[in-house]
């Protein structure tokens, strides 16, 4: 496994560079050429295009990844065909593009934003809910109502999306300064998720109130108390001492 990008195997980079095989780690994903990916990936990209993308080589992450969605809706490129690219990144673009596009609701972004959310690669899931937060944050009540149904879903993942999306604090994103005053707004989120049996969901239900602690740390362990007399569910103990793990 790579160490760092230099020690990414020159082979291991074209093959990534290619779009041919998914980054296995965060360093892989840093690694990759977005101007030389793109034009792989749409290969009718053009060459204007392709030299924004490489202008923009030194910019963060995250500001690549919403330029190279821009330029695949510029394109008016196939979202439904890149979202079942092998290269993350290319998935993690359709992520973008999809926060990106004029004229959509918060349900309709919801629901072509959920296969992505469900995605079986670390990356796309995380790049599903990160440009989706503004439009959340906009409409907190209606991301809410939306987004409490996902905590009954099957996929682990899916009910991981629907804590992760909204957490006060968050991680490579903008807070959400409702949720760090009233974090009471997201029970019909959080609730649901009090004793869920996949780690994956715990550590987000247990980040999500560490968040919250560093704002309103009496409404945590009021919260955690309640739900350890009510649920004393092993998966809830943990969720309650990974949450109150910041408080004194």
């Amino acid at each position: 496994m790579s160490r760092g990008i230099a020690d990414i195997a020159p082979a291991r980079l074209a093959l990534l560079n290619g779009g041919n095989v998914p980054s296995a780690t965060l360093t892989e994903g840093l690694a990759i050429d977005f101007a030389q990916l793109l034009a792989a990936a749409v290969p009718g990209i053009g060459a204007a295009r392709l030299e924004q993308m490489r202008a923009q080589a030194a910019d963060g992450i995250t500001r690549r990844m919403a330029l190279a969605a821009q330029l695949l809706l510029d394109a008016k490129a196939d979202l439904a065909l890149l979202q079942a690219h092998p290269s993350d990144t290319v998935r993690g673009w359709v992520c973008f593009a999809i926060a990106a596009q004029a004229g959509l609701s918060l349900p309709q972004r919801l629901a072509a934003m959920r296969p992505l959310a469900d995605d079986g690669h670390f990356g796309v899931r995380e790049w599903a809910w990160l440009p989706l937060r503004p439009h959340l944050a906009a409409h907190l009540d209606e991301a809410i109502t939306l987004l409490a149904p996902w905590t009954a879903d099957p996929s682990e993942r899916v009910r991981r999306f629907a804590c992760e999306a909204l957490r006060p604090r968050g991680v490579w994103c903008a807070h959400i300064a409702q949720l760090k005053a009233q974090p009471q707004l997201a029970l019909p989120v959080l609730q649901p998720l009090r004793a869920d049996p996949a780690i994956y969901v715990q550590d987000s239900v247990a980040n999500w109130l560490n968040d919250a602690a560093k704002s309103q740390p009496d409404w945590v362990r009021s919260l955690c108390a309640q739900w350890l007399q009510e649920s004393p569910a092993a998966a809830t103990q943990r969720i309650c001492k990974r949450a109150q793990r910041s408080l004194s």
